[in-house]
């Protein structure tokens, strides 16, 4: 009789084409059977009548800031609320670690720090910043995931913005290394003007803040990083798109030929401008909330298919950087890892009609397809075993107390979450489970292949 590790039963069961009933088999950390009525015994059996089985989580954009700035974020607080979200593999960005992941030395460090208190697996971001170019070799040769690029200031002085040649250089430097280039796309002349001017004109509330990061700012960015992946024939990926017309610049791109894809935050897809100024400081990132029609344009572009992934841009930071009343200071970043899912599955699936099959696209399966993960993302023999057993009929009002980051700051603390992560399962290992973690460490490095 066949003696599988882990057998799940009764589950029904989410892939990126359909939903059906059954059960999955797993032995050595990978899926290698699913069918209805599973012939075998398990080690491990988990019944999961009523229950929604879905790829777990890959987020390809989080800051846990280690090693360096460990007293913002780190790899086990975050690694731990990714995984109470339904995470099993994260993206980690090069900023706010120090040192910053510009070379091999310091992608070192940051995989050993990972290796030691990650419960999730991860892949690292390089940086492409000012400097010689031959850095990314150095950061390709270990395996990092892609390479990313600010056009405006990044608000941590070690990492630099990519002026028009660094990014023209890098482009193709990447393009021949086989690598993506991701960039935070907003125009650096534009918004440093305005701020410039509005904290000249002693104007630091948020609205003077919001009004300084106007939408033509985004777009102005994503059209010139288009032009300069067209010339190169890099792959480019704009990250955080916050506007309807941003995302629009992208399929117009990908209709012609361009190879560009882009990713949305649920701060931009549930939060908007008004509620920047009522919550205050929590709220505030870059690029920051918008008015409530770029809301509902990105909206009509999630459900129409030209969004590509959905991911949390995770960016913590410590309770007395983001208090103040002058917003040009306060750190701008959101804390959302541990909402990611429940977010898409509330506003997305509840609300406005998104069919699960492809919520598990948009945070699982077009991620690993994107950047070239071929066993991660996907409910398929052979597949690594990263399972989020959901109960999508579960309620809970989120409280500052159920959150795991570091620092218990989020602007959806107070928001009614529908849908519920019961367990989060990383290549066949439980790693949370009925609202606490059990695992302690045990993530890998994964690099695109």
């Amino acid at each position: 009789m066949t003696v599988f590790d882990l057998l799940v039963r009764n589950a029904t069961i989410v892939t990126d084409v359909g939903i059906d009933s059954g059960d999955l088999a797993v032995a050595g950390g990978r899926i290698v059977a699913i069918g209805p009525d599973l012939e075998g015994a398990a080690r491990e059996t988990i019944d999961a009548a009523g229950l929604h089985l879905l790829p777990g989580v890959i987020d390809a954009h989080v800051h846990y800031n280690e090693p360096g700035r460990t007293d913002w974020e780190g790899w086990r607080t975050g690694s731990w609320a990714s995984a109470a979200g339904g995470a099993t593999a994260v993206f980690e960005m090069p900023l706010n670690a120090h040192p910053p992941t510009l070379d091999g030395p310091s992608f070192d460090l940051k995989r050993a720090a990972a290796e030691a208190s990650s419960v999730t697996d991860f892949a690292l971001w390089g940086g492409l910043v000012p400097g010689p170019v031959d850095r990314l070799d150095e950061l390709a040769a270990r395996g990092v995931i892609g390479f990313k690029a600010f056009l405006s200031q990044s608000g941590t002085s070690d990492f630099p913005a990519a002026d028009d040649l660094t990014l023209l250089d890098g482009m193709a430097r990447a393009a021949r290394l086989g690598r993506i280039v991701a960039v935070h796309a907003e125009s650096d002349a534009l918004t440093a003007a305005l701020a410039a001017r509005a904290i000249g004109e002693g104007r630091t509330a948020m609205r003077d803040y919001l009004a300084s990061r106007p939408a033509v700012a985004e777009r102005e960015a994503i059209g010139r990083a288009i032009l300069f992946a067209e010339e190169t024939g890099c792959a480019l990926h704009i990250v955080h798109v916050s506007t309807g017309g941003g995302v629009a610049l992208v399929a117009e791109a990908r209709a012609r030929g361009v190879d560009v894809s882009c990713e949305t935050c649920p701060h931009y897809l549930i939060l908007t401008g008004e509620d920047a100024e009522r919550l205050g400081a929590v709220a505030k990132c870059a690029p920051p909330l918008r008015p409530a029609a770029e809301r509902d344009a990105l909206w009509g572009h999630l459900l129409a298919g030209t969004i590509d992934l959905v991911a949390s841009d995770h960016s913590p930071a410590p309770p007395d950087l983001k208090t103040g009343d002058d917003f040009f200071r306060i750190w701008g970043g959101i804390s959302g890892c541990q909402s990611l899912l429940p977010l898409l599955l509330s506003a997305g699936h509840h609300d406005r009609g998104l069919e699960l099959p492809r919520i598990a696209r948009l945070t699982a399966g077009a991620v690993a397809q994107r950047f070239r993960l071929p066993t991660k993302g996907r409910l398929a023999v052979g597949a690594d075993a990263d399972l989020a057993l959901l109960d999508l009929g579960a309620a809970q009002t989120l409280a500052a107390d159920d959150l795991l980051y570091r620092h218990r700051q989020s602007p959806f603390v107070g928001t009614t979450l529908r849908g519920r992560v019961r367990r989060t399962i990383r290549r066949g290992v439980t790693i949370w489970r009925d609202g606490r973690i059990v695992a302690t460490g045990g993530g890998r490095l994964v690099r695109p292949m």
